[in-house]
């Protein structure tokens, strides 16, 4: 192997460890504000849709972040519909879970936590994909 050939894999090894740790920022930071809209909802609505309100909320943040900060992209509709594709199969993991959670008595305000340790990197391998493929 050739010494440009050696940078060139170094760069790139650089160039996706910080695009990683990029990602893990946003998704503490959407996890956190999902987390602390819905404990603040929850004062007010029941547990599911304080849930969903927060989810929809802390989703339109980490759209923009992930787009800009992240992967360093335009926001595009394809990214978008990606992005909520998603978030879909996410976000009704995530139901599923929280309801189990709280069907096996888990309190309400702690049941997101292992909700998150288990969604969270099934939602990284998917929004990655979506923001890592090329537009045509």
């Amino acid at each position: 192997m050739n010494l440009k050939m050696g940078e060139e894999v170094i760069m790139s090894m650089r160039h996706a460890f910080f695009t990683f740790v990029r990602f893990g920022l946003v998704g503490v930071f959407a996890t956190a504000l999902h987390y602390g809209l819905y404990c603040l909802l929850h004062l007010f609505m029941g547990a599911n849709a304080a849930f969903t309100v927060a989810y929809v909320l802390s989703f339109v943040a980490n759209f923009y972040l992930t787009s800009y900060f992240t992967f360093g992209t335009s926001p595009s509709w394809r990214r978008l519909w990606g992005m909520c594709g998603a978030h879909a199969v996410n976000y009704l993991l995530q139901m599923g879970l929280l309801n189990f959670f709280l069907w096996v008595e888990v309190p309400a305000v702690w049941a997101p936590l292992p909700v998150y340790a288990i969604a969270v990197p099934v939602n990284f391998i998917l929004v990655r994909f979506v923001f890592t493929r090329k537009d045509k």
